[in-house]
């Protein structure tokens, strides 16, 4: 039984580098990386196969502009007679913070209106990975900031997750839900500072006693000799 990864977001290359894209950005690389097949226009989007982890896997993305994404992921179950558990949905996350994730079978849609779409047509008991994107702090600007480009600051955090999506959706496939999650924060954990080694401190050996050097011209014993002979002369 093959297993159906849907990645949400709009098609057209303006729409391209968008938040909201997130999910066609993880399709896309998860393709390359396990070397599927071409890309296939069927089903009112996008379908790509191939094998991750020993899984037959179909990835697709919806042509129909994201809140009508249900439209094309309901075809595509149908038709390959793919049950709405063995569904994943990659799909872009207000309330988690850039570059963390999170896995999640069913459960109301939050506001995104890919995921109502999908609701719609085929219920609530699909897996969603919840790619964080942050939240603009106001949900007035929701809108503006799901749909405009990833910052330049963001590409470090974006490329590492969606690199390590790719590397260990294996597990995800295998129905490892938390090894999947415990390894793509491993994968993009900041490296840790290197301890630095103390500073052992300077051993320093003391010189050895030694005696004055007599002055120059004479002995020890006639410097002594002479001096006495000073204080005890009588004038």
């Amino acid at each position: 039984m093959p297993f159906l990864v849907v990645g949400l977001g709009n098609p057209g290359p303006e729409y391209a580098r968008n938040r909201h894209n997130i999910g066609f950005m993880a399709a896309d690389v998860l393709v390359r990386r396990h070397s599927f097949g071409p890309w296939r226009s069927k089903f009112q989007g996008e379908i790509a196969e191939g094998v991750v982890g020993g899984n037959k896997v179909l990835v697709l993305k919806p042509m129909t502009y994201m809140n009508l994404s249900g439209q094309s992921v309901a075809a595509a179950a149908r038709f390959l007679k793919i049950p709405v558990d063995d569904i994943v949905v990659l799909h872009d996350e207000l309330d988690i913070a850039p570059g963390r994730l999170k896995v999640k079978r069913g459960g109301g849609a939050g506001g995104h209106n890919g995921l109502k779409s999908i609701d719609s047509h085929l219920g609530q008991t699909y897996r969603r990975v919840r790619m964080g994107i942050g939240h603009p702090g106001d949900r007035n600007l929701v809108s503006g900031f799901v749909l405009h480009d990833f910052a330049k600051a963001d590409e470090a955090w974006l490329v590492a997750e969606l690199d390590a999506v790719a590397d260990s959706f294996a597990m995800l496939a295998s129905g490892d839900d938390a090894g999947f999650m415990n390894r793509v924060a491993h994968l993009t954990a900041p490296p840790k500072p290197k301890k630095e080694k103390p500073v052992e401190p300077a051993v320093v050996t003391a010189a050895p006693a030694c005696d004055p050097p007599p002055p120059s011209g004479g002995s020890l014993s006639d410097a002594l000799r002479a001096a006495f002979a000073k204080i005890t002369r009588k004038d």
